[in-house]
């Protein structure tokens, strides 16, 4: 996943601009990115203070870590079975 420029300290601030009234071609203009860009943020971290978005990247990170692990062992218990399944 690339990573954004963009703190989100930064993404927040621009969504609490849009609903306090800019328009999003203002701050698309302003902070360099698409519509669409604004638009993907504002779907991700509407309703967010800073803290809540630093603890929800938090969050995927551990989440993502997790997975990996369940996925290594899943592959370790297959090979297992493939091992003990075949006649000597």
């Amino acid at each position: 996943m690339k990573k954004t420029p963009y703190t989100e300290e930064q993404i927040i601030g621009a969504i609490k601009e849009h609903e306090a009234g800019a328009k999003v071609d203002d701050l698309c203009r302003k902070l360099g990115i698409s519509s669409g860009t604004f638009y993907n943020w504002r779907s991700k971290y509407a309703g967010l203070e800073v803290n809540e978005a630093k603890r929800l990247r938090e969050l995927e990170k551990e989440n993502n870590k997790l997975k990996k692990l369940l996925a290594d062992k899943l592959l370790e218990v297959e090979a297992m079975k493939d091992a003990l399944s075949k006649k000597w």
